[in-house]
């Protein structure tokens, strides 16, 4: 696992631990456990003076999970990684289920709610709640390391690459469409959105071309909706001719890609619109902050042998990587965003009609949903997130237990965890 975090009884941090020397000051009786995610320790002294290593904390932003990776610069050993599992996806479709309900009831013969959309004024800087959710994520975990750990510096990965800039530093505004790198852009975008593979036999690890799916010959025009990839044999095949005559024996093929022309790139817009947010309140902690590209932190990975992980990504980002980057029994905490509950009391059918009214309470027992237990029971030991219920029979994974056999190790604090070598409950809903 990863090293143990430690600080006095000041709440000072001090330098991480190996679990090992942790266990043996848990056993003689120098530290009490702090927290369990990150596992934490806290000593019953005051260290004066304390001798510290300085460290730097790594973050790759992703659409759906952000790489986290604890490097000491000097001796380039990973001190502890994370993989965030963000929720934007499920903020948004809680929303999506909110308006058609209140659209619903604006529709059926009850209180008549105006709607109020006209009045109200965005603030600057505005981001959707989805997107604000994936920021609000990284500051949380960034200003709980920094409170666990002498950490003296940051990087995050902010772009892929901006090979225009390279070869102009002054480039500004629309000369960046108008350079030598537009149709190098336009490979790129492809290559993304059809996740390097043929559009036709989906084969992939070859040389894709850039083909019109309505063919210039017949009137075709080369905006990026009418552009597809294609391995050359299939490019040949096709020719001129339209694609639902090429694809009249795979119609399954054809609904795919026309389908595809249309899906926008919701991750990869998720994170160009929040990595200069994230920039700018990294700044605002106080602490230096490298920038690093997503070409970067490819060559580092490369040149290092590492295989593609989230948090070995972050290990990776910018120039301040070591050359001999240690990450040897390095286990990574599954962090996955939860959220703090709902504030609605009153839960509706699909009708927008009443059919469930909640408890005011939100503890019972002594827990509350999101506490994260440890289950001894005649069956075995579980361990994982509860969904309380105002009866003794909780919800763990799939099974019903008894709050008898139950024992919390984390309050409810927005995020589940998951450890390697514990039998964990599958999560509920």
């Amino acid at each position: 696992m990863s090293n143990v975090f430690v600080i006095d009884t000041d709440y000072n941090p001090l330098d991480p631990v190996h679990p090992g020397y942790a266990r043996r000051l848990l056993k003689q009786g120098k530290a009490a456990v702090y927290r369990r995610y990150p596992f934490t320790i806290v000593l019953k002294r005051v260290v004066e003076e304390p001798q510290m290593q300085p460290l730097r904390l790594k973050l790759d932003p992703g659409s759906k999970t952000t790489g986290i990776a604890l490097v000491d610069d000097g001796n380039g050993k990973v001190v502890f990684a994370a993989e965030l599992a963000h929720r934007g996806h499920a903020i948004k479709e809680s929303l999506d289920d909110r308006r058609v309900v209140r659209r619903n009831r604006r529709n059926c013969k009850t209180r008549y709610r105006k709607p109020r959309w006209q009045n109200r004024r965005r603030k600057k800087g505005w981001l959707p709640p989805s997107l604000e959710s994936r920021i609000a994520n990284i500051l949380t975990w960034v200003a709980r390391l920094c409170r666990l750990a002498p950490i003296t510096a940051l990087s995050m990965e902010l772009v892929k690459f901006d090979l225009q800039q390279i070869e102009n530093p002054d480039i500004t505004s629309v000369e960046y469409q108008q350079g030598t790198l537009q149709g190098y852009e336009v490979r790129e975008y492809l290559l993304e959105k059809w996740e390097r593979t043929c559009a036709y036999c989906s084969v992939q690890n070859v040389p894709l071309q850039v083909e019109h799916i309505h063919p210039r010959a017949k009137g075709g025009t080369s905006r990026i909706s009418n552009l597809t990839l294609a391995c050359e044999p299939c490019n040949k095949a096709k020719d001129t001719l339209d694609i639902t005559v090429f694809l009249a024996k795979k119609p399954e093929v054809l609904k795919h890609i026309l389908a595809q022309v249309k899906r926008p790139l919701k991750d990869a817009s998720a994170v160009n619109g929040t990595r200069w947010a994230v920039l700018q309140r990294l700044k605002a902690l106080g602490l230096p902050v490298e920038c690093g590209s997503g070409g970067l932190t490819k060559y580092n990975r490369t040149t290092r042998g590492l295989p593609k992980t989230h948090w070995l990504d972050a290990a990776c980002v910018g120039k301040s990587t070591p050359v001999g980057l240690s990450h040897t029994g390095i286990v990574p905490l599954q962090i996955k965003a939860m959220g703090h509950g709902s504030r609605q009391m009153c839960v509706v059918d699909k009708y927008g009609f009443p059919k469930q009214h909640k408890q005011r309470k939100k503890t019972f027992l002594g827990y509350q949903t999101g506490d994260m237990i440890k289950a001894m029971t005649p069956k075995g030991t579980f361990e994982g997130r509860i969904a309380i219920r105002h009866r003794p029979s909780f919800r763990l994974g799939k099974r019903d237990i008894h709050p008898k056999y139950l024992r919390c190790v984390h309050r409810a604090d927005g995020y589940e965890y998951i450890q390697k070598g514990v039998r964990h409950a599958p999560p509920h809903d």
